[in-house]
């Protein structure tokens, strides 16, 4: 019989400062509420911000796994991986940046085989950068969460990416306006961004959803979403993360759809 192998999903956006750290961790809680095995891995190589946002003590990162596999002296996957909470597991970027750029892409796909046979899912956080690692990401995930914001660059890049996915053929991404980075600072209109970007947007996170106590949260390391009192303050923004969650492991019948 077949082993049933996780879904590997990669948030990825064409500009910094989209929210993609605080949209991963939130929905990992999310997953981990659903009781689903989740490992976050933070490709962010050169300025991670996960192991920070959920206050981990980094003993081991992405670069010890891949300098252990090229010396031969891996042991088994789970030993470079931090527990957060029973669901939740972490796996950081380099501790040291400079240690980033010696990651090579081929050991990606390694760490991405064992992920998914460990996990329910697996959430790749990336940076914005076009580099070998991210674009080995983007082709071997099994989903892609593209994260944009209401600006000009933002959009306008976004439209260039989904014209790229649109010329390869590649259909596995869903699109998310993130509206909770900032307050009452629209540029564009939801019909404008959709002409510019020639693609749905499939959800939006509301600016219901905007913390402008973020840093508390970071320095006591917890998910919001996991927060009782977040779950029923913010109850359509927590319903809106379900239903993104449960759609990308396809347990909930329809296609991608903002509802």
């Amino acid at each position: 019989m077949a082993i049933k192998k996780g879904k590997a999903m990669v948030v990825f956006s064409t500009k910094g400062g989209v929210g993609k750290t605080f949209f991963t961790i939130n929905l990992a809680g999310v997953y981990s509420f659903l009781k689903k095995r989740v490992l976050i891995i933070d490709l962010d190589l050169f300025s991670g911000g996960i192991a920070l946002a959920l206050d981990i003590n980094q003993k081991k990162d992405v670069y010890t796994l891949v300098d252990d596999l090229n010396n031969n002296r891996y042991t088994k996957f789970n030993d470079y991986v931090i527990k957060y909470n029973e669901e939740i597991d972490i796996l950081p970027c380099p501790k040291d940046p400079r240690l980033g750029s010696k990651i090579e892409k081929k050991y990606i796909e390694i760490i991405m085989a064992q992920a998914i046979d460990n996990y329910d899912v697996v959430l790749f956080d990336t940076s914005h950068s076009f580099n070998d690692i991210n674009l080995t990401v983007l082709d071997k995930a099994d989903n892609i969460i593209l994260l944009l914001t209401n600006d000009p660059i933002g959009v306008k890049n976004m439209k260039s990416l989904i014209s790229i996915f649109r010329d390869t053929e590649k259909a596995n991404y869903i699109t998310i306006l993130n509206n909770a980075t900032r307050k009452n600072k629209d540029i564009f209109s939801l019909f404008d961004i959709k002409n510019i970007i020639r693609n749905n947007v499939d959800w939006i996170i509301s600016n219901a959803f905007y913390f402008k106590d973020i840093d508390r949260w970071l320095i006591r390391g917890e998910i919001p979403l996991l927060n009782k009192k977040i779950q029923r303050s913010r109850k359509l923004d927590f319903e809106r993360y379900k239903k993104i969650a449960l759609n990308l492991i396809k347990e909930e019948k329809g296609i991608f759809k903002n509802e």
